[in-house]
């Protein structure tokens, strides 16, 4: 049911925009008006995201530690997985945002003729590295639309994307790889029980809603063809705030845009916030030097602290009649 209502839920957006464009004439509302709602939408959903979190207090330090500390100058440090210093701790959030180095170290466990038994699990690392490096070059490629002279380095991407020269168009690698690895992301949500269980849809929807985007778009680039230059012109137009809606787009890329345009709104709402919320981890951002700093709580009240002296005044007699020594008689 979770699969079904986030299936659904993608093809009802597809049609939305389809009935929008194709019956209604509604191209203005989907091509200029509903982006500019989604974009405001994910800037300031994020903004206030990142603040909400930046705002929560972490009285002490808790970063996690997965190897030796900073101790006696004869035991050797491990740097990178127990930083002491800041160099330490970018280094470690660099391999931890670009190469997701604690999934790649991650394990399965199972019960093998009543053992529990620890293997590798490097498939969801790959797939995971697969669908975000190629999401990001497409993000980039696609700059191409809002600028007026493409520059040299998007231009070498696009060259190196599709370096096979397979096809005509020229078949983009990452289009491929992102399809499979979000097909693959889905699959294993369905057949592993484990991860079915803690399924929700909110975690169903965004897969479906990226292969909605992603296969809209392979569908517009290699067999459903649109108008290149109106869909520049559409891009220019919302960058530099003087929107026009081009003829002949074709309806195609418009539920691509419709979709994209639901991602951007739903993504300060959901998970895929991820994206911001890692830097800001305070068990990855911290560096691990408690034993060579002392951390106080800027939090802390001031609180009267009854002192032995105090507690002498208070009970001296009674310490007397019960043998116990006092410091003043």
């Amino acid at each position: 049911m979770r699969i079904l209502f986030s299936f659904f839920a993608v093809i009802a957006l597809a049609l939305i925009a389809y009935a929008g464009v194709k019956i209604a004439n509604l191209q203005f509302l989907f091509g200029v008006v509903i982006p500019y709602i989604a974009i405001a939408i994910f800037i300031l959903g994020f903004i206030y995201r990142v603040l909400k979190w930046g705002s929560s207090p972490v009285p002490f330090r808790i970063p996690t530690t997965c190897g030796q500390q900073e101790s006696l100058s004869w035991i050797k440090q491990n740097k990178i997985e127990n930083p002491s210093s800041a160099s330490g701790v970018v280094i470690r959030m660099a391999l931890e945002v670009l190469l997701f180095r604690s999934l790649f170290r991650n394990l399965k466990t199972q019960l093998k003729e009543g053992k529990l038994v620890y293997g590798e699990a490097k498939w969801l690392w790959l797939a995971g590295l697969a669908f975000h490096w190629s999401f990001l070059i497409i993000f980039v490629r696609h700059f191409r639309f809002f600028l007026q002279n493409t520059p040299s380095f998007i231009k070498t991407i696009e060259g190196l994307d599709s370096f096979l020269q397979v096809g005509v168009p020229l078949l983009y690698m990452t289009d491929i790889v992102l399809l499979g690895a979000v097909t693959y992301l889905f699959l294993r949500r369905v057949f592993i029980p484990q991860v079915n269980y803690i399924s929700l849809a909110a975690d169903y929807f965004p897969l479906f809603l990226i292969l909605g985007i992603a296969s809209s778009g392979v569908v517009m680039r290699y067999f459903y063809k649109v108008h290149i230059v109106g869909v520049k012109e559409l891009a220019m137009g919302l960058v530099t705030l003087s929107p026009v809606i081009p003829q002949g787009v074709g309806v195609m890329f418009y539920i691509h845009l419709f979709l994209i345009c639901t991602l951007l709104a739903y993504f300060p709402l959901s998970k895929l916030m991820h994206m911001g919320g890692v830097f800001l981890s305070p068990t990855r951002n911290m560096a691990n030097n408690s034993r060579r700093a002392r951390h106080i709580n800027p939090w802390n009240y001031p609180v009267h602290i009854h002192t032995y002296e105090e507690y002498e005044n208070d009970f001296r007699e009674k310490m007397k009649k019960a043998g116990i020594p006092v410091e003043k008689e």
